[in-house]
């Protein structure tokens, strides 16, 4: 109603989400041991497969958002895949430069955040914007993460760092960067004459700030009104693969290589000397 811009679920879906983790994460309380025991990957080849799922997927969830094959799915198509690689650029170079080197995690994170912040901005910007886009985007989410990790606010998965903080610097920023060049049905921004869009884009944030704030609180006070929202501590320190299903995805074989299995195989690796 009040003409704010949003071509494929900046707010809707990436800013309504990071709001919602950071109540959830409030409500239900932090994990006992996540300050003690820092979290981190598993398995950074399966990140890297995810990141590339995401990415291939995102392609279709932009581009798709032009509701049919054209000159405007193209250019969300474009915007998208600049964005992405642009805010891996960004990542590392600042991984690179604060830190002394450069992670396939890091990087990973660069490409999400950049997509994060042009799901926005998508149909309505063209393809330089785009490298601005995911550049500042993956600043400001970079130090977002920062701040949550030395806060030590339990968000597993830096989902208000990405999304939220990534939702609300590309929905700002379609407001600097949109163009009716680009699509007719969209509006004018800042940098094409209409500085008013930057205030309704604000607007617009705020209010799924709100929304989802509200909507997340009352669905989690209903939900704890008549169930647990916390495994019991004894389950969390076991373990909940171990506690609920008898299992876990990996043992202490997988941990350590598979030492234990591997060490009599003819093929394992022999001392010097021996």
């Amino acid at each position: 109603a009040i003409g704010s811009l949003d071509f494929a679920g900046g707010t809707v879906v990436h800013i309504s989400s990071g709001v919602s983790a950071v109540v959830a994460a409030w409500m239900i309380g932090p994990r006992t041991n996540h300050l003690n025991k820092p979290h981190t990957p598993h398995n950074v080849p399966y990140v890297l497969l995810g990141i590339g799922l995401l990415w291939f997927g995102w392609c279709g969830f932009n581009g798709g958002s032009a509701l049919g094959a054209g000159s405007l799915a193209t250019v969300a198509f474009v915007t998208t895949t600049i964005s992405a690689a642009a805010g891996g650029l960004t990542w590392t170079i600042l991984e690179w430069v604060l830190r002394g080197k450069p992670t396939a995690v890091g990087i990973a994170s660069g490409f999400l955040a950049g997509l994060v912040g042009i799901t926005p901005a998508a149909g309505f910007v063209l393809p330089v914007a785009a490298i601005l886009i995911g550049s500042i985007t993956t600043v400001c989410c970079f130090f977002a993460v920062s701040l949550r990790a030395k806060l030590g606010f339990d968000d597993t998965l830096d989902t208000f760092p990405v999304h939220g903080v990534g939702g609300t610097v590309g929905a700002i920023l379609t407001g600097v960067f949109a163009t009716k060049a680009v699509n007719e049905l969209g509006a004018n921004g800042l940098l094409a004459g209409d500085p008013k869009l930057v205030g309704i884009q604000f607007v617009g944030v705020l209010a799924t700030y709100v929304f989802a704030a509200a909507g997340t609180f009352a669905i989690i006070k209903l939900l704890g009104s008549f169930m647990e929202l916390r495994v019991p501590s004894h389950a969390e320190d076991q373990g909940l693969d171990i506690n609920e299903h008898g299992e876990e995805a990996y043992g202490e074989d997988f941990a350590g290589g598979f030492s234990a299995i591997n060490s009599a195989s003819p093929f394992a690796p022999k001392k010097v000397g021996t």
